[in-house]
């Protein structure tokens, strides 16, 4: 996930469909051509808070015993891995069964883990586009006086590739991406989508009994602190910027310990008491840092402050006063966590990682005492 809220503002920005509201479409269109013979397009949906939208199909096939209709994804302006994919629908009577079933195609994962809203072995359709897809053809069915014991079999025929690009491997799908979306529409640049994904990585960890997460500012602070502690993937969440929605949401489904581990730049804004770390609604303090120096070195020189004072970067502070500048930024980023779960049961500590990935200082008892 790359998208950085705010950054643009939303009036110009176009809103998009999620992969749940285009396989929706397909799947009605596919089951109309089905039942009638005709194809309509552009299709058009009833979004689940009663808003339309209409998608144009591509690569349609009408056969004796099945209809397979696509459309791309249009994410409007949102960063989405997932835009511009095919989504295809293959639908197909089963007597067999009772209602609608729904099949992972190419491209679509498996879920192995449990903790997500979809239970271990079935296709990561989520509840939504389940709803959608089922309300649809349960619709159809009626109006054509046929019973809606169909097959809905959704595929994304690069979908395995564009996977790895989403959190998909750790959360324990396999074979592809999720079906996804709670209102069928993309909001550009919205915080929402990489909150909820921090949500869903806490849910797997505590389904799998977790004792310590890690929550990460980024790649280099995420695998140095995975291999320091030996944690599997699941137990690893990709914070980004957003402390304080991983920590409001741990308040209210604890994990004993968690590691928040990130460059100095990123931590010295959270010692500073920010919980949004995003260069947009976060700054480093030059001044605030000089004053911790200023604290636990009396004896620093003057030009050092200053140049301290008018450091272009976080991280050009690291080369003015060196390493040791760190520890005390991880202690008070520790406090600042602390007071954010207060009363949770959660002991939190915090990693400071340099760009080559070496720690520079860690609140964790066991590194401190080795």
């Amino acid at each position: 996930m790359n998208s950085i809220c705010g950054e643009m503002d939303k009036t110009k920005l176009r809103t998009g469909y999620t992969t749940g509201a285009c396989a929706t479409a397909t799947a009605i269109a596919a089951f109309s051509a089905l039942l009638t013979g005709r194809w309509q397009d552009p299709v058009t949906i009833v979004l689940p808070k009663g808003e339309t939208a209409s998608f144009n199909l591509i690569n349609c096939e009408l056969h004796k015993d099945y209809a397979i209709a696509g459309t791309i994804k249009d994410a409007g302006d949102d960063p989405d891995v997932t835009h511009g994919a095919t989504i295809k629908t293959k639908v197909w009577f089963d007597h067999l069964i009772r209602g609608v079933s729904f099949k992972a195609g190419h491209g679509v994962g498996i879920v192995t883990k449990p903790g997500l809203p979809i239970g271990v072995g079935e296709p990561a359709i989520n509840p939504v586009p389940r709803k959608m897809i089922t309300v649809g053809i349960n619709h159809l069915a009626r109006l054509n006086n046929v019973d809606p014991n169909v097959v809905v079999e959704i595929s994304v025929p690069n979908g395995e590739q564009l996977a790895l690009q989403t959190w998909n491997p750790r959360l324990g799908i396999v074979g592809g991406i999720s079906i996804l979306g709670t209102t069928g529409i993309v909001r550009p640049y919205s915080c929402a989508a990489w909150i909820a994904s921090i949500h869903m990585g806490i849910d797997v960890a505590r389904a799998n009994s977790a004792s310590h997460v890690v929550g990460s500012t980024g790649s280099v602070s995420e695998l140095t602190a995975q291999e320091y502690f030996q944690l599997p993937d699941w137990a690893m969440l990709d914070m980004g910027d957003f402390v304080g929605g991983m920590v409001k949401y741990l308040r209210k489904n604890p994990i004993p310990n968690l590691t928040v581990a990130g460059g100095f730049g990123k931590i010295s804004k959270l010692a500073n008491g920010a919980t949004d770390l995003h260069s947009k609604r976060s700054q480093v303090d030059f001044d605030f840092l000089s004053t911790i120096v200023t604290k636990f070195d009396p004896a620093v020189s003057r030009q050092t402050l200053e140049s301290i004072r008018t450091a272009n970067t976080a991280n050009q502070i690291l080369d003015i006063y060196g390493d040791k500048i760190a520890e005390p930024i991880a202690l008070m980023a520790k406090k600042v966590l602390m007071d954010k779960l207060k009363s949770s049961n959660i002991e939190a500590e915090v990693m400071i990682v340099n760009r080559s990935g070496k720690i520079i200082a860690t609140t964790h008892k066991s590194a401190n005492d080795g």
